[in-house]
């Protein structure tokens, strides 16, 4: 199938997008599951925010919103990222914005493949889990 990325009131445009994609699928594969299409939704603070509220009851500003559509194997979904917010977190966690891009869309991967984050238990394996995922896509890169 097919990852997408677009993007709502904002202009962005995601660097070596081809990479990000085979990276996902190398990551949904490790995990014995399939691609099947996930479209990423680039947009404002206040867009995911008012997403958020509507969707999900949620009166807060988030970084990404993942809606999850996965049949058995299968792995799709919908996921919104506020680049406003990833750009301030980046500065808040004194890393790029690039790194902190990339982090933010295997999250929402990885909450596609079961991985939660609401308990400080689930929050700590999805930090490991990125780091691994994150590791990955350094293997992708050099592979090309």
């Amino acid at each position: 199938m097919a990852v997408f990325f677009s993007n709502a009131d904002i202009d962005f445009e995601l660097k070596s997008a081809d990479l990000i994609k085979k990276w996902i699928f190398v990551v949904v594969k490790s995990y014995g599951k399939q691609v099947g299409r996930i479209n990423y939704l680039f947009c404002s603070d206040e867009y995911v925010y008012e997403a958020n509220v509507r969707y999900l009851n949620h009166d807060t500003y988030t970084d990404i919103i993942t809606f999850d559509y996965v049949e058995g194997n299968l792995i799709s979904g919908d996921i919104m990222i506020s680049v406003d917010r990833v750009e301030e977190n980046a500065k808040i966690l004194d890393t790029s914005f690039e790194s902190e891009m990339h982090r933010v869309i295997i999250h929402g991967v990885l909450h596609l493949l079961g991985f939660k984050d609401k308990s400080d238990v689930d929050a700590a394996i999805m930090r490991k889990k990125e780091e691994e995922s994150l590791a990955v896509l350094n293997t992708v890169s050099l592979a090309i």
